[in-house]
């Protein structure tokens, strides 16, 4: 789940006229032209769990951020998505979760058509996000966060938090304890686990180390792997590009809004081209 409303702006019981809203606000205002269920299975399709295709996409009409982009992940897969600041990571994970407008190009979900497909169905479908920032309710505790996590299927909370504790001993020790006095390594744990309780095949990951310590971030990408090792398929985008591409089985780099270079994450990382146009010198040492 996304943990966010597209609509928060608008006071409930309000009922807007497209023809006043401004160009951006239709754009934003997705429910009406998203889609409650996937479409029937795409022949050639079937062997990817996820399969994002030459998606154009961006957050306002006539401006797109991503130009045709393709991705694939299949079962059990962990996938990194890296490149410099603006590529389009962040976009094709909310493009692909249905937060952003996809104009063309396609998202299959084992060869069903889930383009443009409302956020809440596609977390009912197996699909998992964790957004970079305001990503746990902080006035709720940890065991509250993660009973939000699974609001569509309450029954699932009892074994859901036994293996989402198995994974993160610590929420479970301290289940009791407000998000919001949590670090912020803790609290990607917390939206980690969360994103978990409706046992989703793919989680996708947006940055999930950003403004942490060295420290705090090798933990994260540890738990990442231990994510995946648990049977998740993982697609993650990070900016430690360096550190992304050590534990991914593939990874793609994305610039200006379209696929650069893809390949193994050692392929990548040993890529004297990717070295030196993405990775810099943390790459060489």
């Amino acid at each position: 789940m996304s943990g966010f409303d597209t609509h928060s702006g608008v006071t409930p019981g309000e009922e807007d006229d497209p023809r006043e809203l401004p160009v951006f606000a239709q754009e934003e205002n997705l429910n009406a032209e998203q889609h409650s269920r996937p479409g029937p299975v795409v022949p050639g399709e079937e062997h990817y769990l996820v399969h994002a295709e030459d998606l154009v996409a961006g957050y306002f009409p006539g401006v797109n951020i991503l130009e045709g982009c393709s991705l694939t992940a299949k079962e059990g897969e962990l996938v990194g998505i890296i490149g410099p600041n603006g590529a389009g990571k962040s976009t094709l994970l909310k493009a692909m979760f249905g937060l952003v407008r996809v104009h063309s190009g396609t998202v299959t979900l084992r060869g069903r058509n889930i383009t443009n497909m409302r956020a809440d169905v596609l977390v009912h479908e197996g699909v998992a996000f964790v957004p970079q920032t305001n990503n746990v309710f902080p006035s709720l505790t940890i065991e509250e966060n993660l009973q939000v996590g699974c609001y569509q299927n309450p029954k699932l909370f009892g074994p859901q938090f036994e293996r989402v504790s198995t994974l993160f001993p610590a929420l479970g020790e301290r289940r009791k304890q407000r998000a919001g006095s949590l670090s912020g390594g803790e609290r990607q744990m917390v939206a980690m686990g969360r994103a978990l309780m409706m046992d989703p095949s793919v989680l996708l990951l947006d940055e999930p180390s950003a403004g942490l310590s060295p420290a705090l971030q090798d933990e994260v990408f540890v738990n990442v792997k231990g994510i995946n090792a648990a049977g998740v398929t993982v697609i993650i985008v990070e900016q430690n590009a360096s550190r992304c591409l050590q534990i991914v089985d593939r990874g793609y780099v994305l610039d200006q809004g379209r696929n650069a270079y893809s390949g193994t994450g050692k392929d990548l990382a040993n890529d004297p081209k990717v070295i030196e146009l993405y990775l810099g010198t943390l790459a060489k040492a």
